[in-house]
Parts: structure tokens; sequence; C-alpha cells
């Protein structure tokens, strides 16, 4: 073989050796910096607040029905009684 085609191989490996080798190092160092970051808690806790803000709503919107519910009846009843008393 010819040694300058040799010497042309060795150079192109090892380009290619050195461009993964740094490409693998600014993988781990952006997974470092992801698992540092606060942004996976920070988004936790306001999974957390939503949650809990869309319960409180709904039990609020069903406590409004239920005692919707309950004041009609009422209504109906008095204006029943009302109706028995003015005859």
């Amino acid at each position: 073989m010819n040694l300058a085609l040799i010497h042309d191989r060795m150079h192109i490996k090892t380009f290619w050796e050195k461009r993964i080798d740094s490409e693998c190092q600014h993988v781990e160092s952006e997974d470092q910096r992801r698992n540092k970051s606060a942004l996976k808690k920070l988004r936790g806790e306001w999974l957390v607040r939503l949650e809990n803000r869309t319960k409180h709503l709904k039990n609020l919107n069903e406590s409004y029905v239920k005692k919707a519910k309950t004041e009609k009846p009422a209504e109906q009843t008095a204006q029943t009684n009302e109706e028995t008393v003015s005859s």
C-alpha cells in the first residue's frame, strides 16, 4: 500500500474519532446541564398547583349546583304556601 494512502486513512480516521468524541462530550454536558436545571422541579410544582386549582373549581361548581337545586324546591314550597294563605 502506498504510504500516502495510509497516512490519509489515518488522518480521516482520527478526524472522525475526534468529531465523535467531541459530540459525545457535548451530549454529556448537555445532559448534566438539564439535570441541574430547576425547570423540571418548577414544572412539577405548577402541575400540582393547577391540579389543586382544578379540583377546587370543580368542588366549588358542584356545591353551587347543589345549593341551587336545594334553593329551587324551597322557593317552590314558599310560593305554594303563599298561594294557600292568600286563598
